[in-house]
């Protein structure tokens, strides 16, 4: 069973546990990392593009690593985020299943510290854990790193863009004797600082997926808008996505918390993520998008590491986003597990230069989205209010005898004539379009 992961090494216990789990194949990171994490000694540095597979990459060796008899702490992971470095414990936890000795422990941000402090008083072999949560445990005395082995960085580039001051304080806790496995789906100039300072010599590198982002099934599109139509040109397109799962990434809170609201107030299915949330509101929020209860995510860039949902259909850039490598992470999102996906980034006009620059780094091509004509928005807009009052639940306040007189009003009119009047009343208020010129033609014809 599970040949090809007994033939990169894999224990039996711990392939008992993937075929639990429905894994078949190893991925072509996995194929790549797990011999070397098992046989060889030198340090890692791991370039792979975000749904590869990298938590079983190193999560299967570490497991397999770690010397049961020894309760000492003897692998750290650490994450950028809550929801990444949760999403990685409950991964290594399914993957340990037929490893009873084996003990796991999250210590990410967002949960009360203290049951954290009571469970490291018990044995621990493996902590999965978010830096500024670390930091806080090791100025409390509540933890020792100096028994590390093995020290993993998932999401490195993120991590260390945001979150450099705290990641070194930890290292300089770490053994110097410790080996470091890193990971990271772009390479920027402060990661290869942090490979030339805190990594040997010796460091082996390796690349899975990476010939470009342009490769991995995800289509990329850009539609130029003004800035007073912005929002109903992500309505339209939205509402042709309708039932289709999707993330929007927003620059800042501000405006994933506007975007909400709006999505909110015209019906769709939607919800919002960010850094200023609680923990469990953004756990509730998550599980109902994982669970398809929710089509749509708002999120900054920050917030929504860590998503690994399948099939989310497409990625919507309402704002372009600062970096290149933030462009990766985001459109990443999308054509997971070789599925196909859309990347579509809204730009206005004094932004379409930037574009060139975008496919020349990161080696893609943009086409052009063409923008709904403005009687196809009126149409959508019309089609979204039609959804507000279906979903609108009654008023159950309203006196009888007034709801009565307003029955009195429609009683003689059937469904399709009142459906008329209601649609005739909202386009005599709302359309500004020319006229069907086609409409036009005939009622001359009949004046004459």
């Amino acid at each position: 069973m599970l040949k090809q992961f007994s033939d990169l090494g894999i224990s039996e216990p711990l392939q008992q546990s993937l075929i639990g789990l429905n894994f078949s194949e190893p991925t072509l990171i996995q194929k790549k990392a797990i011999p070397l994490i098992l046989n060889q000694k030198e340090d890692l540095v791991v370039l792979a593009k975000t749904g590869s597979g990298k938590t079983a990459a190193f999560g299967l060796p570490l497991i397999q690593l770690v010397d049961q008899e020894n309760t000492s702490i003897q692998a750290l992971i650490l994450a950028p985020t809550r929801e990444l470095g949760q999403q990685i414990y409950n991964n290594l936890e399914s993957f340990a299943t037929d490893s009873p000795n084996i003990s796991i422990a999250s210590l990410c941000g967002g949960t009360p510290i203290k049951p954290q402090i009571e469970r490291l008083k018990t044995p621990t072999q493996i902590i999965v854990a978010t830096p500024g949560r670390l930091v806080d445990l090791v100025k409390r005395e509540a933890i020792n790193l100096k028994s590390i082995n093995y020290f993993v960085l998932d999401e490195a580039d993120e991590m260390i863009s945001g979150l450099k001051e705290e990641v070194d304080t930890i290292i300089k806790e770490l053994p110097k004797s410790r080996r470091t496995l890193l990971f990271t789906a772009t390479m920027p100039g402060y990661i290869k600082q942090l490979v030339q300072n805190y990594m040997s010599k010796h460091v082996i590198h390796i690349e899975a997926d990476m010939e470009t982002v342009g490769h991995q099934g995800i289509d990329h599109q850009y539609v130029v808008v003004e800035p007073i139509e912005k929002l109903e040109v992500l309505l339209h397109f939205l509402s042709s996505k309708e039932g289709q799962r999707g993330i929007i990434f927003c620059k800042t809170k501000a405006a994933v918390n506007k975007l909400a609201k709006n999505l909110a107030i015209n019906k769709f299915s939607s919800g919002a993520i960010h850094g200023s949330l609680t923990q469990g509101i953004r756990d509730r929020i998550m599980g109902q998008f994982r669970e398809g209860h929710i089509d749509i995510l708002v999120a900054t860039d920050l917030a929504a590491r860590g998503i690994d949902v399948k099939e989310v259909a497409y990625v919507v850039n309402y704002h372009l986003p600062d970096t290149y490598d933030a462009y990766v992470h985001r459109s990443g999102r999308t054509a997971r597990a070789g599925a196909k996906g859309l990347s579509l980034t809204i730009l206005q006009q004094e932004e379409v230069v930037d574009i060139a620059d975008f496919e020349n780094e990161l080696g893609i091509t943009f086409k052009t989205f063409i923008k709904a004509d403005a009687q196809s928005i009126e149409e959508n807009n019309a089609l979204i209010w039609a959804k507000k009052i279906f979903k609108t639940k009654p008023n159950r306040v309203v006196p009888e005898d007034f709801k009565a007189k307003i029955k009195t009003i429609f009683h003689h009119l059937t469904k399709e004539e009142l459906v008329d009047k209601i649609l005739a009343n909202y386009l005599a208020q709302n359309t500004t379009a020319t006229p069907n010129p086609e409409a036009t033609k005939k009622h001359k014809k009949k004046k004459q």
